[in-house]
């Protein structure tokens, strides 16, 4: 076995024993333990698109204004969308503020949310009908083409904040958030992902990559781009396929508790594959 081979073993080994360490048990340190309070389907979908938008800055802040932004919504986000009244519910979430998004631009996005279900039945109805490439690689298509849909039931400006929840490949992007909210909602339930969706392919997913992820992914000479972006996800994607390629982000939630618990913060500016392995070893044995 080569030096490459060997080494792509241990990283395989070190990953699968991550994914048992880092399990449901870990859910209070992410902003899907808030979505997975829900246990209606609708309810999940709902509450996974927002808790995904808003998934930027530090996890204790995302979920604290989860918590805010849910007390407000209910038991039942679905039932609150689909009684949406735009100007009523627009001054009922006029107090809500999460970093540069607003009480506003959740109410537009629900508004949205309401037409995509009134036309379709639900978000999955509306995304897979939007689907260009049921059989495509990658979901790429399929969510540039869900997003545009979407946007275009409201007439949303191309400027306009809302369009944050939802970053696009088309645009380049690294999407971590809207493949974040994939993620959740195709991956079979396994006590972290949820299992909503069931007629996307988990094999399609693309890899949610966030800073800390993106410094994993160089280290391990998973892509050689410099520029975080659509492209680059995609070839990490690519590598974690060849561990599994029938559900290749099923890595992502143990991958990300790295970061979020700090256990790589002591590397930053000097991580490199050799260091990344032992790291990946030590947490996984941990």
């Amino acid at each position: 076995m080569s030096r490459t081979a060997s080494s792509d073993a241990r990283i395989a080994s070190a990953l699968e024993a991550l994914v048992g360490r880092f399990d449901g048990r870990f859910l209070d340190t992410d902003p899907l333990g808030i979505v997975r309070r829900f246990p209606d389907p609708s309810d999940r979908e709902v509450a996974g698109l927002l808790a995904a938008g808003l998934a930027y800055g530090r996890v204790a802040s995302i979920r604290a204004s989860l918590e805010r932004l849910f007390a407000m919504l209910g038991t039942r986000p679905s039932r609150f969308v689909d009684a949406l009244e735009p100007r009523r519910d627009a001054r009922r979430l006029e107090r809500f503020v999460h970093r540069f998004h607003t009480g506003r631009d959740v109410a537009v996005l629900l508004g949205l949310v309401r037409r995509a279900r009134e036309t379709a039945g639900s978000l999955e109805a509306f995304f897979t009908g939007a689907d260009p490439e049921p059989g495509s690689e990658t979901i790429g298509p399929a969510l540039d083409r869900f997003g545009t849909r979407l946007f275009a039931l409201g007439d949303v400006a191309p400027a306009d904040r809302v369009r944050f929840f939802l970053p696009l490949p088309a645009r380049g992007s690294v999407c971590k958030r809207s493949c974040l909210f994939l993620r959740w909602m195709v991956r079979p339930e396994d006590g972290v992902d949820c299992g909503v969706w069931k007629s996307v392919s988990p094999s399609r997913l693309v890899l949610p990559l966030d800073t800390h992820l993106i410094r994993v992914v160089r280290a391990l000479g998973w892509t050689r781009r410099t520029s975080p972006g659509w492209a680059m996800a995609l070839e990490a994607t690519s590598r974690l396929r060849r561990i599994d390629p029938d559900d290749p982000v099923r890595f992502d939630f143990a991958l990300s508790r790295l970061g979020i618990l700090g256990l790589l913060k002591a590397k930053e500016g000097r991580l490199d594959r050799r260091l990344l392995e032992g790291v990946l070893a030590e947490a996984g044995a941990a």
